[in-house]
Protein backbone atom coordinates (compact mmCIF):
# COMPACT_ATOMS: atom_id res chain seq x y z
CA UNK A 1 0.00 0.00 0.00
CA UNK A 2 0.84 3.72 -0.60
CA UNK A 3 1.50 5.69 2.31
CA UNK A 4 -1.67 7.74 1.52
CA UNK A 5 -3.84 4.37 0.94
CA UNK A 6 -2.07 3.13 4.37
CA UNK A 7 -4.29 6.44 5.85
CA UNK A 8 -7.44 5.66 4.05
CA UNK A 9 -7.24 2.19 5.22
CA UNK A 10 -6.56 3.00 8.99
CA UNK A 11 -9.60 5.51 8.89
CA UNK A 12 -11.44 2.67 7.76
CA UNK A 13 -10.63 -0.09 9.62
CA UNK A 14 -10.06 2.33 13.32
CA UNK A 15 -13.05 3.91 14.25
CA UNK A 16 -11.77 8.09 14.28
CA UNK A 17 -12.92 10.47 16.99
CA UNK A 18 -11.44 12.95 15.11
CA UNK A 19 -13.47 12.25 12.11
CA UNK A 20 -16.74 10.58 13.22
CA UNK A 21 -16.75 11.99 17.40
CA UNK A 22 -18.59 9.86 20.07
CA UNK A 23 -19.36 6.62 18.13
CA UNK A 24 -15.43 6.05 17.53
CA UNK A 25 -15.13 6.68 21.55
CA UNK A 26 -13.92 3.50 23.17
CA UNK A 27 -14.02 3.11 26.81
CA UNK A 28 -11.42 1.07 28.75
CA UNK A 29 -7.76 0.24 28.57
CA UNK A 30 -8.15 -3.87 27.28
CA UNK A 31 -7.01 -3.18 24.09
CA UNK A 32 -4.51 -1.04 24.70
CA UNK A 33 -2.64 -3.57 27.14
CA UNK A 34 -3.02 -6.26 24.33
CA UNK A 35 -1.22 -4.12 21.83
CA UNK A 36 1.73 -3.00 24.45
CA UNK A 37 2.32 -6.35 25.14
CA UNK A 38 2.31 -7.80 21.58
CA UNK A 39 4.64 -4.82 20.41
CA UNK A 40 6.64 -5.64 23.80
CA UNK A 41 5.81 -2.71 26.31
CA UNK A 42 8.14 -0.53 24.36
CA UNK A 43 6.91 2.41 26.44
CA UNK A 44 9.17 1.20 29.13
CA UNK A 45 12.35 1.95 26.92
CA UNK A 46 12.28 5.22 27.63
CA UNK A 47 11.66 8.28 29.77
CA UNK A 48 8.39 10.21 29.86
CA UNK A 49 6.61 13.20 30.54
CA UNK A 50 2.88 12.88 30.26
CA UNK A 51 0.42 16.01 29.80
CA UNK A 52 -3.12 16.51 30.32
CA UNK A 53 -5.41 19.24 30.75
CA UNK A 54 -8.58 20.59 29.03
CA UNK A 55 -6.56 23.63 27.29
CA UNK A 56 -2.81 24.00 26.69
CA UNK A 57 -1.49 20.70 26.89
CA UNK A 58 -0.48 21.07 23.12
CA UNK A 59 1.24 24.45 23.35
CA UNK A 60 3.23 22.85 26.80
CA UNK A 61 3.80 19.23 25.27
CA UNK A 62 5.57 21.59 22.27
CA UNK A 63 7.42 23.59 24.66
CA UNK A 64 8.64 21.23 26.71
CA UNK A 65 9.91 18.68 24.00
CA UNK A 66 11.88 21.85 22.37
CA UNK A 67 13.58 22.84 25.15
CA UNK A 68 14.32 19.27 26.01
CA UNK A 69 15.80 18.93 22.13
CA UNK A 70 17.85 22.54 22.93
CA UNK A 71 19.06 20.36 26.10
CA UNK A 72 20.42 17.55 23.82
CA UNK A 73 18.08 14.69 24.56
CA UNK A 74 16.64 12.84 21.58
CA UNK A 75 13.16 13.65 21.88
CA UNK A 76 9.84 11.82 20.91
CA UNK A 77 6.27 14.08 21.02
CA UNK A 78 3.25 12.34 20.62
CA UNK A 79 0.04 14.71 20.34
CA UNK A 80 -3.34 15.09 18.56
CA UNK A 81 -4.94 15.98 16.20
CA UNK A 82 -3.10 16.44 13.21
CA UNK A 83 -3.66 19.20 11.11
CA UNK A 84 -2.77 18.61 7.72
CA UNK A 85 -0.86 15.05 7.90
CA UNK A 86 -1.32 12.47 10.25
CA UNK A 87 3.03 12.18 10.64
CA UNK A 88 2.29 15.62 12.51
CA UNK A 89 1.19 13.47 15.38
CA UNK A 90 4.68 11.55 16.41
CA UNK A 91 7.36 13.46 15.96
CA UNK A 92 10.87 13.09 17.19
CA UNK A 93 13.18 16.15 17.11
CA UNK A 94 10.35 17.88 15.44
CA UNK A 95 10.84 15.57 12.36
CA UNK A 96 7.57 13.41 11.85
CA UNK A 97 7.35 9.95 11.67
CA UNK A 98 8.49 8.82 8.12
CA UNK A 99 5.97 7.28 5.48
CA UNK A 100 7.39 3.89 5.25
CA UNK A 101 7.26 3.47 9.22
CA UNK A 102 3.53 4.07 8.81
CA UNK A 103 2.88 2.13 6.16
CA UNK A 104 5.19 -1.05 7.07
CA UNK A 105 3.76 -0.74 10.80
CA UNK A 106 -0.24 -1.05 9.61
CA UNK A 107 0.65 -3.72 6.91
CA UNK A 108 2.78 -6.05 9.09
CA UNK A 109 0.79 -6.63 11.95
CA UNK A 110 -2.98 -6.45 11.00
CA UNK A 111 -3.00 -10.36 11.59
CA UNK A 112 -2.48 -9.26 15.23
CA UNK A 113 -5.12 -5.67 15.42
CA UNK A 114 -7.34 -6.30 13.01
CA UNK A 115 -9.51 -9.58 15.06
CA UNK A 116 -9.46 -7.09 18.33
CA UNK A 117 -10.55 -3.71 16.36
CA UNK A 118 -8.81 -1.10 18.00
CA UNK A 119 -10.12 2.55 17.74
CA UNK A 120 -7.95 5.20 15.70
CA UNK A 121 -6.16 6.54 18.39
CA UNK A 122 -5.38 2.83 20.24
CA UNK A 123 -3.48 1.88 17.28
CA UNK A 124 -2.12 4.79 16.73
CA UNK A 125 -0.51 5.18 20.64
CA UNK A 126 1.08 2.23 20.03
CA UNK A 127 2.38 3.17 16.94
CA UNK A 128 3.46 6.20 18.43
CA UNK A 129 5.37 4.08 21.22
CA UNK A 130 6.88 1.51 18.85
CA UNK A 131 8.45 4.02 16.91
CA UNK A 132 10.13 6.02 19.91
CA UNK A 133 11.16 2.29 20.80
CA UNK A 134 12.79 1.72 17.65
CA UNK A 135 14.32 5.41 17.28
CA UNK A 136 15.41 5.34 20.76
CA UNK A 137 14.38 8.39 21.66
CA UNK A 138 15.25 9.28 25.55
CA UNK A 139 12.41 10.76 26.57
CA UNK A 140 9.08 11.03 24.76
CA UNK A 141 6.45 14.15 25.66
CA UNK A 142 3.24 12.34 25.47
CA UNK A 143 -0.34 14.39 25.39
CA UNK A 144 -3.63 12.72 26.97
CA UNK A 145 -5.63 12.27 23.71
CA UNK A 146 -9.16 12.53 26.03
CA UNK A 147 -9.51 12.94 29.67
CA UNK A 148 -6.80 10.91 30.89
CA UNK A 149 -8.25 7.88 33.51
CA UNK A 150 -9.01 6.00 30.64
CA UNK A 151 -6.88 7.15 27.87
CA UNK A 152 -4.90 4.68 26.43
CA UNK A 153 -1.83 6.36 26.93
CA UNK A 154 -2.01 5.69 30.71
CA UNK A 155 -0.36 3.14 30.68
CA UNK A 156 2.94 4.95 30.49
CA UNK A 157 4.89 5.51 33.94
CA UNK A 158 6.61 8.75 33.46
CA UNK A 159 8.95 11.05 35.42
CA UNK A 160 6.93 13.90 35.61
CA UNK A 161 2.55 14.56 34.77
CA UNK A 162 1.65 17.99 33.99
CA UNK A 163 -2.48 18.94 34.11
CA UNK A 164 -3.22 22.29 33.07
CA UNK A 165 -6.31 23.28 33.67
CA UNK A 166 -10.07 21.79 33.79
CA UNK A 167 -13.14 23.68 31.78
CA UNK A 168 -15.63 22.29 30.18
CA UNK A 169 -14.95 20.01 27.67
CA UNK A 170 -16.57 16.30 26.18
CA UNK A 171 -18.47 16.12 29.21
CA UNK A 172 -20.58 13.44 27.59
CA UNK A 173 -17.40 11.10 28.52
CA UNK A 174 -16.01 12.94 31.41
CA UNK A 175 -18.74 14.30 33.16
CA UNK A 176 -21.02 17.29 33.19
CA UNK A 177 -19.37 19.51 36.57
CA UNK A 178 -15.72 20.50 36.75
CA UNK A 179 -14.98 18.03 40.05
CA UNK A 180 -15.91 14.78 37.89
CA UNK A 181 -13.53 16.34 34.65
CA UNK A 182 -10.78 16.83 37.25
CA UNK A 183 -11.11 13.70 38.61
CA UNK A 184 -10.68 11.89 35.15
CA UNK A 185 -7.77 14.13 33.97
CA UNK A 186 -6.31 13.52 37.83
CA UNK A 187 -6.27 9.64 36.85
CA UNK A 188 -3.25 9.92 34.98
CA UNK A 189 -1.25 10.54 38.72
CA UNK A 190 0.96 8.00 39.66
CA UNK A 191 2.08 6.70 42.31
CA UNK A 192 5.14 8.86 43.95
CA UNK A 193 5.57 10.93 40.47
CA UNK A 194 5.49 14.58 40.60
CA UNK A 195 2.62 16.33 39.48
CA UNK A 196 2.24 20.00 38.19
CA UNK A 197 -1.60 21.25 38.01
CA UNK A 198 -1.52 24.81 36.24
CA UNK A 199 -4.73 26.28 37.53
CA UNK A 200 -7.69 25.18 39.80
CA UNK A 201 -10.38 26.48 41.57
CA UNK A 202 -12.60 25.50 44.53
CA UNK A 203 -13.75 22.35 42.46
CA UNK A 204 -11.17 21.26 41.05
CA UNK A 205 -8.44 21.65 43.85
CA UNK A 206 -9.34 18.89 46.51
CA UNK A 207 -9.85 16.52 43.90
CA UNK A 208 -6.07 16.89 42.99
CA UNK A 209 -5.05 17.28 46.65
CA UNK A 210 -7.07 13.88 47.48
CA UNK A 211 -5.82 11.77 44.53
CA UNK A 212 -2.00 13.10 44.59
CA UNK A 213 -2.30 12.13 49.03
CA UNK A 214 -3.85 8.49 47.45
CA UNK A 215 -0.85 7.97 44.92
CA UNK A 216 1.78 9.36 48.13
CA UNK A 217 2.66 12.11 44.57
CA UNK A 218 4.37 15.24 45.51
CA UNK A 219 1.99 17.76 43.96
CA UNK A 220 3.27 21.47 43.04
CA UNK A 221 0.33 24.17 42.51
CA UNK A 222 2.06 26.61 39.81
CA UNK A 223 -0.43 29.20 40.57
CA UNK A 224 0.81 29.31 44.19
CA UNK A 225 4.54 29.25 43.05
CA UNK A 226 3.69 32.26 40.46
CA UNK A 227 7.16 31.94 38.86
CA UNK A 228 6.22 34.05 36.17
CA UNK A 229 6.27 37.62 37.29
CA UNK A 230 4.78 39.59 34.41
CA UNK A 231 3.93 39.10 30.58
CA UNK A 232 4.43 42.08 28.08
CA UNK A 233 3.10 41.14 24.05
CA UNK A 234 5.60 41.75 21.51
CA UNK A 235 6.01 41.49 17.73
CA UNK A 236 7.83 37.92 18.85
CA UNK A 237 5.23 37.17 20.90
CA UNK A 238 5.87 37.48 24.50
CA UNK A 239 8.75 39.33 27.08
CA UNK A 240 8.76 37.30 30.08
CA UNK A 241 9.92 38.14 33.49
CA UNK A 242 10.12 35.36 35.72
CA UNK A 243 11.73 34.85 39.37
CA UNK A 244 14.21 32.91 37.26
CA UNK A 245 14.90 34.29 33.76
CA UNK A 246 14.98 38.03 32.93
CA UNK A 247 13.96 39.37 29.59
CA UNK A 248 12.90 35.22 28.60
CA UNK A 249 11.20 35.51 25.26
CA UNK A 250 7.99 33.47 24.24
CA UNK A 251 7.27 32.94 20.85
CA UNK A 252 3.73 32.26 20.99
CA UNK A 253 1.40 34.90 21.10
CA UNK A 254 -2.32 33.61 22.24
CA UNK A 255 -2.87 35.13 25.89
CA UNK A 256 -3.62 31.97 26.70
CA UNK A 257 0.30 31.00 26.59
CA UNK A 258 0.54 33.28 29.64
CA UNK A 259 -1.01 30.73 32.19
CA UNK A 260 0.76 27.89 29.68
CA UNK A 261 4.26 29.46 30.66
CA UNK A 262 3.58 29.95 34.23
CA UNK A 263 2.75 26.35 34.45
CA UNK A 264 5.52 25.44 32.55
CA UNK A 265 8.16 26.77 34.65
CA UNK A 266 6.89 25.11 37.59
CA UNK A 267 7.49 21.86 35.18
CA UNK A 268 10.94 22.98 34.44
CA UNK A 269 11.49 22.78 37.82
CA UNK A 270 10.49 19.83 38.84
CA UNK A 271 12.60 17.87 35.90
CA UNK A 272 15.86 19.60 36.86
CA UNK A 273 15.11 18.62 40.38
CA UNK A 274 14.53 14.77 39.47
CA UNK A 275 17.83 14.99 37.12
CA UNK A 276 17.37 16.58 33.73
CA UNK A 277 19.82 18.60 32.53
CA UNK A 278 18.56 21.36 31.21
CA UNK A 279 20.05 24.96 31.62
CA UNK A 280 19.41 28.53 31.34
CA UNK A 281 19.78 28.59 27.39
CA UNK A 282 18.08 25.37 26.69
CA UNK A 283 15.15 27.62 28.16
CA UNK A 284 15.09 30.54 26.19
CA UNK A 285 16.02 28.92 22.97
CA UNK A 286 12.83 26.33 23.37
CA UNK A 287 11.00 28.99 24.26
CA UNK A 288 11.93 30.98 21.17
CA UNK A 289 11.82 28.53 18.98
CA UNK A 290 9.02 25.87 19.80
CA UNK A 291 7.13 26.41 16.32
CA UNK A 292 10.99 25.72 14.42
CA UNK A 293 11.53 22.65 16.67
CA UNK A 294 8.68 21.06 16.68
CA UNK A 295 6.05 21.74 14.03
CA UNK A 296 3.67 23.59 16.53
CA UNK A 297 0.81 25.38 14.16
CA UNK A 298 -2.74 27.16 14.97
CA UNK A 299 -1.91 29.23 18.10
CA UNK A 300 -2.67 32.51 17.45
CA UNK A 301 -0.80 31.71 14.23
CA UNK A 302 -0.53 34.70 11.94
CA UNK A 303 -0.52 34.22 8.28
CA UNK A 304 -0.11 37.50 6.70
CA UNK A 305 -0.35 41.31 6.86
CA UNK A 306 -2.47 43.68 4.98
CA UNK A 307 -4.68 42.39 5.90
CA UNK A 308 -3.68 40.76 8.84
CA UNK A 309 -5.01 36.80 8.90
CA UNK A 310 -4.79 34.33 12.04
CA UNK A 311 -5.70 31.31 13.20
CA UNK A 312 -6.40 29.62 16.39
CA UNK A 313 -7.32 25.98 17.75
CA UNK A 314 -9.69 27.19 20.29
CA UNK A 315 -12.40 25.41 20.09
CA UNK A 316 -14.64 25.19 23.93
CA UNK A 317 -15.24 27.78 26.72
CA UNK A 318 -11.97 27.96 27.76
CA UNK A 319 -10.34 28.72 24.74
CA UNK A 320 -12.57 31.33 23.66
CA UNK A 321 -12.04 33.50 26.89
CA UNK A 322 -8.78 34.24 25.62
CA UNK A 323 -9.46 34.09 21.69
CA UNK A 324 -12.51 37.08 22.72
CA UNK A 325 -10.20 39.10 25.04
CA UNK A 326 -7.38 38.92 22.31
CA UNK A 327 -9.69 40.00 20.16
CA UNK A 328 -10.65 43.14 21.59
CA UNK A 329 -6.60 44.13 21.99
CA UNK A 330 -6.26 44.13 17.95
CA UNK A 331 -6.50 47.00 16.08
CA UNK A 332 -8.89 47.11 12.84
CA UNK A 333 -11.19 48.95 10.65
CA UNK A 334 -13.52 45.70 10.44
CA UNK A 335 -13.48 42.41 12.64
CA UNK A 336 -14.24 39.15 10.20
CA UNK A 337 -14.26 35.54 11.14
CA UNK A 338 -14.46 33.06 9.34
CA UNK A 339 -16.07 30.80 11.81
CA UNK A 340 -17.38 26.71 12.57
CA UNK A 341 -17.70 24.35 15.06
CA UNK A 342 -18.03 20.68 15.66
CA UNK A 343 -21.20 19.37 16.88
CA UNK A 344 -20.46 17.96 20.44
CA UNK A 345 -18.74 21.15 22.09
CA UNK A 346 -20.95 24.05 23.77
CA UNK A 347 -21.74 25.80 20.42
CA UNK A 348 -23.84 28.00 22.38
CA UNK A 349 -21.57 28.83 25.10
CA UNK A 350 -18.89 30.24 22.85
CA UNK A 351 -21.22 31.98 20.68
CA UNK A 352 -22.31 34.30 23.69
CA UNK A 353 -18.89 35.48 24.11
CA UNK A 354 -17.77 36.65 20.18
CA UNK A 355 -18.03 40.14 19.15
CA UNK A 356 -21.21 41.33 18.01
CA UNK A 357 -19.77 44.00 15.93
CA UNK A 358 -17.68 41.72 13.31
CA UNK A 359 -18.73 40.64 10.26
CA UNK A 360 -18.84 36.35 10.20
CA UNK A 361 -17.96 34.11 7.34
CA UNK A 362 -20.48 30.99 8.62
CA UNK A 363 -18.96 27.13 7.55
CA UNK A 364 -17.64 23.84 8.15
CA UNK A 365 -14.92 21.72 7.97
CA UNK A 366 -14.07 18.07 6.34
CA UNK A 367 -15.54 15.82 9.58
CA UNK A 368 -18.52 14.21 9.46
CA UNK A 369 -18.61 16.04 12.92
CA UNK A 370 -18.99 19.34 11.74
CA UNK A 371 -22.46 21.26 12.43
CA UNK A 372 -23.59 22.35 8.63
CA UNK A 373 -23.18 26.31 8.28
CA UNK A 374 -26.31 26.86 7.80
CA UNK A 375 -27.37 25.60 11.23
CA UNK A 376 -24.32 27.48 12.97
CA UNK A 377 -25.64 31.04 11.00
CA UNK A 378 -29.43 30.31 12.39
CA UNK A 379 -28.09 29.95 16.27
CA UNK A 380 -25.00 32.63 15.91
CA UNK A 381 -28.51 35.18 14.68
CA UNK A 382 -29.86 34.24 18.67
CA UNK A 383 -26.94 35.87 19.90
CA UNK A 384 -26.98 38.87 17.34
CA UNK A 385 -23.83 37.80 15.21
CA UNK A 386 -24.38 37.87 11.39
CA UNK A 387 -22.83 36.81 8.21
CA UNK A 388 -23.18 35.03 5.21
CA UNK A 389 -22.65 31.22 4.69
CA UNK A 390 -19.84 29.34 3.12
CA UNK A 391 -19.79 25.48 1.53
CA UNK A 392 -15.83 25.06 2.79
CA UNK A 393 -13.41 26.76 4.56
CA UNK A 394 -11.39 27.92 1.63
CA UNK A 395 -14.15 29.78 0.22
CA UNK A 396 -14.99 31.70 3.10
CA UNK A 397 -12.08 33.19 2.81
CA UNK A 398 -11.32 34.10 -0.28
CA UNK A 399 -14.26 35.95 0.50
CA UNK A 400 -13.41 37.45 3.43
CA UNK A 401 -10.08 38.60 1.47
CA UNK A 402 -11.90 40.04 -0.65
CA UNK A 403 -14.45 42.14 1.49
CA UNK A 404 -11.64 43.22 3.35
CA UNK A 405 -9.14 46.57 2.93
CA UNK A 406 -5.83 46.30 3.91
CA UNK A 407 -6.71 47.56 7.94
CA UNK A 408 -9.05 44.65 8.37
CA UNK A 409 -8.50 41.75 10.71
CA UNK A 410 -9.93 38.09 9.60
CA UNK A 411 -9.52 35.66 12.28
CA UNK A 412 -10.02 31.90 11.43
CA UNK A 413 -11.30 29.28 14.08
CA UNK A 414 -14.11 27.95 16.08
CA UNK A 415 -12.45 24.28 15.43
CA UNK A 416 -9.14 22.79 15.08
CA UNK A 417 -11.18 21.32 11.98
CA UNK A 418 -11.47 24.89 10.66
CA UNK A 419 -7.83 25.83 10.98
CA UNK A 420 -6.49 22.26 9.61
CA UNK A 421 -8.78 22.70 6.54
CA UNK A 422 -7.22 26.34 6.56
CA UNK A 423 -3.86 25.45 7.15
CA UNK A 424 -4.24 22.47 4.43
CA UNK A 425 -5.58 24.79 1.53
CA UNK A 426 -2.99 27.35 1.90
CA UNK A 427 -0.38 24.69 1.93
CA UNK A 428 -1.27 23.21 -1.11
Amino acid sequence: MTYEETLEYLYQIAPCFQQIGQSAYKEGLNTTFALDEYFGHPHTLFKTIHVAGTNGKGSCSHTLAAILQCAGYKTGLYTSPHLIDFRERIRVNGEPISKLFVTNFIEQHKSFYEPIHPSFFELTTAMAFDYFANQHVDVAVIEVGLGGRLDCTNIIHPDLCVITNISFDHVQFLGNTLAKIAGEKAGIIKENVPVVIGETNKETRPIFDLKAKEMNAPIYFAEDEQLLISATPNQKGFLYQTKNYTNLQGELGGLCQIKNTNTLLSALQRLKEIGYHINETDIRNGFMQVSELTGLMGRWQKISNHPTVVCDTGHNIGGFQYITSQLKRQSYRILRIVFGMVNDKDIRGVLKMLPKEAVYYFTQASVKRAIPAKELQALAALYQLQGECYPTVKEALEEARKDSLETDFIFIGGSSFIVADFLTSISQ
